[in-house]
């Protein structure tokens, strides 16, 4: 048995294996005379040596080398169902049905699970909406992106066109600093004081210092500027950081005067008044002899009695704005913002009219001035009591009282 398959071996060597490398058949073939070699090998008899043992791992894997390879059938079977899909699609676009014309790959196969066809046609609306909504808001975009550039470019056209305003900008800036620079030397002085930094929080102290800045910028371009002097002002503080914030590098440029000392050690103390509503003293005609001192605080919670308390400690006379005199008060506190102040005390100081003056207050505060005619206030009165404001109008019919005669009491 031996002898035969020994020689069976040699007949392949010599017959067939020169063959198939002439034709390129050698791999093919190759399997073939292992399955002949081992079939002669099963047919042995059990007697035969251990070492002479079919392998059977190798065996498989030679049988599996001979076999073409599996091709895969899920992914031409999701290919033809993703083009079904698109199919079915483009057929309801042309039915005239709300279809995305855009869709991708992971929302085709979310199209296909759905479980009917109503949450199918459902899905599709959906993202048919959702583009139409991506549609509208690139339109908008596109739209607002050409106005910018068309407001860019008549922007530049009319600084081409007209040199002049930049110019006639930078002379008024230059004015303006001059004005204040002969403030400094020849101007009243008006001192704004910074020791409240511990009365107010963080948004407080911002809000304050935003206020400053815009009385600064309005005494800068009046007529006849204050002297601004910021007393009791440290480096480092709440203040110094958010001026720093507000102006930036113009901040060391500001014609102004800072210093850390208090207003008593700068000026005599009899020329000193100190601006408050918490004064019992009403301030009658603007001074240009006085120094008026302002208190740098913005209490939401409207703290009252604090800048009194102060100016009391310091031994300093104290005024509040004539309001209730020349202002019929209908409703909120009588304290008025930082450049609200600036305003009032610039117009004073101008033309001494306190109704030019007092047109800087909020008109939603009062309802007019005392000073029209009787009639006029009649009219306004009536309508409060129309409104029926319950203890307010007490109030105003009190107010009215003071300023009125007794023939022009209310009925």
């Amino acid at each position: 048995m031996q002898s035969a398959n020994m020689l069976l071996r040699k007949i392949i060597r010599i017959s067939v294996l020169p063959f198939a490398a002439q034709h390129g058949m050698k791999k093919d073939l190759f399997p073939l005379s292992r399955t002949l070699s081992l079939s002669l090998c099963l047919k042995q008899d059990k007697s035969c040596e251990p070492s002479e043992k079919l392998d059977l791992d190798e065996w498989k894997k030679v049988m599996k080398s001979g076999l073409p390879e599996e091709v895969s059938e899920t992914e031409p079977k999701e290919l033809s169902s993703l083009a079904a899909a698109r199919e079915t699609l483009e057929m309801w676009r042309l039915a005239g049905r709300a279809v995305p014309e855009n869709i991708s790959e992971e929302q085709l196969k979310t199209f296909m699970e759905c479980p009917s066809k109503s949450a199918k046609k459902k899905y599709l609306k959906y993202l048919h909406v959702k583009e139409l909504h991506k549609k509208n808001e690139k339109r908008k975009m596109d739209e607002k992106r050409e106005r910018r550039l068309e407001a860019q470019a008549s922007k530049t056209d009319e600084t081409k066109k007209s040199s002049f305003l930049c110019l006639w900008s930078r002379t008024m800036d230059k004015a303006y600093n001059w004005r204040a620079a002969q403030s400094m030397i020849f101007g009243q002085p008006l001192v704004f004081d910074m020791s409240y930094e511990k009365e107010m929080s963080l948004r407080e102290v911002s809000n304050t210092v935003r206020q400053i800045v815009m009385s600064e910028s309005c005494n800068r371009k009046s007529v006849d500027p204050f002297h601004i002097h910021f007393c009791n002002f440290k480096e480092d503080s709440l203040y110094h950081r958010e001026f720093i914030q507000q102006y930036k590098e113009a901040w060391g440029k500001l014609l102004i005067t800072v210093t850390d000392q208090c207003y008593t050690e700068i000026f005599p103390k009899d020329k000193l008044i100190y601006l408050t509503a918490d004064s019992p003293k009403v301030m009658k005609a603007f001074d240009h002899d006085k120094i008026y001192i302002v208190g740098s605080m913005v209490d939401r919670s409207i703290k009252t009695g604090v800048s009194l308390a102060r100016a009391k400690r310091l031994g300093l006379q104290t005024a509040a704005l004539p309001l209730e005199k020349y202002l019929l008060w209908s409703a909120g506190a009588k304290n008025l913002t930082l450049d609200q102040m600036m305003h009032i005390l610039l117009t004073l100081k101008d033309t001494a009219d306190w109704k030019k003056a007092l047109e800087f207050v909020p008109k939603r505060k009062y309802c007019g001035f005392v000073n029209q005619p009787v009639k006029e206030l009649q009219k306004t009165l009536d309508l409060i009591n129309t409104l029926k404001l319950g203890k307010r109008r007490e109030k105003v019919e009190k107010q009215f009282a003071k300023n009125y005669p007794k023939k022009y009491k209310l009925k």
